[in-house]
């Protein structure tokens, strides 16, 4: 049985896709799944045992592979069309249609996977869902759900870089190999395309300064993008003598070895908070105007929902709204943070 997976998106949709993998498994023991992707999503992949070959766009000759079954979780016009062209003698998910006037459109292979693309075109029904993206994507595969996971699996060499941050820090004494502290993890970015899914940085310094009160460490994840806006924040935490570790991983790999080290985790909605849960960390995720509804908690997740999402969601998603990032304070968040479980 050979099997292909397209799922060319966000690396944060890709990381809540990986359990389709343990469902496939389960259904098709026997099945050598290939998986289709971006060169950006070729680490996140990598930790997975069930793939067994992971092929990056472009990819050659695809035309003249023979699948027995194409699952196509993407609506965008690169990965539409891929599912068109790749032959497979049974397809899931979505596909291009061109109409009269010779423009294309997305159309579902099975009436299994019309939910899904509702909620994308219809706001009605993204407001009213109540269905994660995992339970979604399972039904569009018309694979039984039951709350499957799929782990991030570290190798030795991240768990040794993580290992090398601690003691290089001197968050862990390497006499006695001891952690001193507790260590939160935040990330709070988003990309411009939300601007409002970023918690406020006046509440973000709030609640760091309270945590630092309760001897937590703290490590604040910064992507590529984000050390501009971090910077006078970290200036003004520096001058008010407040220690904390900024944090930039070079590689998702060394991402995932430091969320690991982690033993609580603040995220936005975003990749840090689907990474956060694969690798089983209690995490507070912060909702200002995307939907909780559709973030699968394994146990593990404290959804705080901003009062005003549904003032903004669906509709207004894209503005920015300062009382809306400001809408959830750095106190609730920290009493949240100490109800959640640490393992």
């Amino acid at each position: 049985m050979k099997i292909c997976i397209i799922k060319l998106g966000a690396k944060g949709d890709v990381v809540r896709t990986l359990p389709l993998l343990v469902g496939i498994k389960e259904k098709f023991p026997n099945s050598e799944i290939n998986w289709i992707t971006q060169p950006s999503s070729k680490e996140i992949l990598e930790t997975s045992p069930y793939i067994n070959k992971i092929l990056i766009i472009p990819v050659n000759n695809l035309g003249k592979q023979n699948f027995d079954i194409l699952y196509n979780f993407d609506i965008d016009e690169e990965a539409t069309k891929l599912a068109t062209e790749i032959k497979a003698e049974k397809k899931y998910g979505f596909y291009s249609e061109s109409n009269e006037g010779n423009s294309n459109y997305v159309a579902c292979f099975n009436l299994s996977a019309e939910y899904y693309l509702n909620t994308l075109f219809d706001d009605e029904t993204k407001k009213n869902n109540t269905k994660s993206y995992q339970e979604m994507m399972f039904e569009l595969a018309e694979i039984p759900y039951k709350k499957r996971f799929h782990p991030i699996y570290l190798t030795e060499q991240d768990k040794k870089h993580a290992d090398d941050f601690l003691i290089k820090n001197k968050i862990k004494n390497n006499l006695n190999n001891q952690i001193n502290k507790k260590i939160i993890g935040i990330h709070v970015g988003s990309a411009d395309r939300w601007p409002s899914k970023k918690w406020h940085l006046d509440n973000l310094k709030e609640f760091i300064i309270k945590a630092k009160n309760k001897d937590y460490e703290i490590l604040l994840f910064i992507g590529p993008d984000e050390k501009n806006y971090y910077n006078n924040l970290l200036k003004e935490l520096d001058q008010e003598k407040v220690k904390i570790y900024s944090v930039s991983p070079s590689s998702d790999k060394e991402f995932f070895s430091l969320i690991n080290i982690c033993n609580k985790v603040i995220s936005g909605d975003s990749f840090a908070l689907h990474v956060a849960l694969a690798l089983k960390k209690p995490t507070i995720g912060l909702f200002f105007c995307t939907p909780p509804n559709e973030i699968e908690d394994y146990g593990l997740l404290k959804k705080i929902v901003s009062p005003f999402l549904y003032d903004f969601f669906p509709e207004k998603m894209d503005v920015y709204d300062e009382n809306l990032t400001k809408s959830i304070s750095a106190e609730r968040v920290l009493e949240e943070l100490e109800k959640l479980n640490s393992y």
